[in-house]
């Protein structure tokens, strides 16, 4: 079964955007993964065609109505197959990891609703069982940044997008630590050499020398996850 993305957005037109481009937008065009997007405007309601009101208590602001997302979110549903996950972006949710990131790789696909204004109605979260996801302790216009963000870390973990899958296993949080530095050609430039280690061919002495900086670089920049790594020990 492919995995699939089925985004509900104000904006559709913002998809695939990025992901268009480069090995996931080849791994679309390939079929490795798919994308369907709907605009939640279609489920607009009234004579003006509203999809947001003022909240109720009286605030900044619009919040995004449940009589429109609800019923759009249980259109896609009904599409969707196995597809049952229902994420929602909001600065309140979980963040993001690359272990929440190979969870969602690991399963059909995933729905993601990208709210607008001051954010969506209480009430849809509960009845549709929303799971909210942050991207960070920062705040977007819209979900669809933080959409894009998660589905180009997810894309890539499919089979059939990213050529080299050892790759993958060495990068920055796999196994809890940060990736370690990376040299190419030419080997000196601007007086700056590479270190020696990597020019030996010694494979067990490389393989040494890039854990040692991995666990370097995560205890002085990530302190959080070398202490994470430690009390998995």
């Amino acid at each position: 079964m492919t995995w699939t993305a089925h985004i509900l957005s104000l904006y559709p037109e913002m998809f695939p955007g990025p992901l268009g481009e480069s090995l996931a937008g080849k791994g679309l065009q390939e079929g490795a993964w798919d994308l369907k997007v709907t605009d939640i405007r279609d489920y607009a309601v009234g004579k003006h065609r509203n999809v947001d009101d003022s909240p109720f208590g009286g605030g900044a602001g619009m919040v995004m109505r449940p009589d429109v997302l609800g019923p759009a979110v249980d259109g896609v549903i009904a599409t969707a197959g196995e597809v049952d996950r229902v994420i929602y972006f909001s600065p309140r949710g979980r963040v993001m990891d690359q272990a929440f990131v190979r969870e969602l790789a690991a399963e059909p696909g995933a729905i993601l609703v990208c709210g607008r204004f001051e954010g969506i109605d209480q009430r849809v979260l509960e009845a549709r069982n929303m799971e909210e996801v942050s991207l960070g302790d920062f705040v977007l216009s819209g979900g669809e940044i933080a959409a894009l963000a998660l589905l180009d870390a997810v894309v890539r973990l499919l089979p059939g997008v990213t050529g080299n899958r050892e790759s993958l296993d060495e990068e920055s949080f796999e196994g809890g630590l940060l990736e370690y530095p990376h040299f190419t050609r030419p080997p000196v430039w601007e007086g700056r050499t590479v270190p020696e280690v990597l020019l030996s061919g010694h494979h067990e002495k490389i393989r040494e020398w890039r854990l040692r900086q991995s666990e370097e670089l995560t205890k002085e920049r990530r302190r959080d996850l070398w202490d994470r790594r430690k009390s998995n020990f």
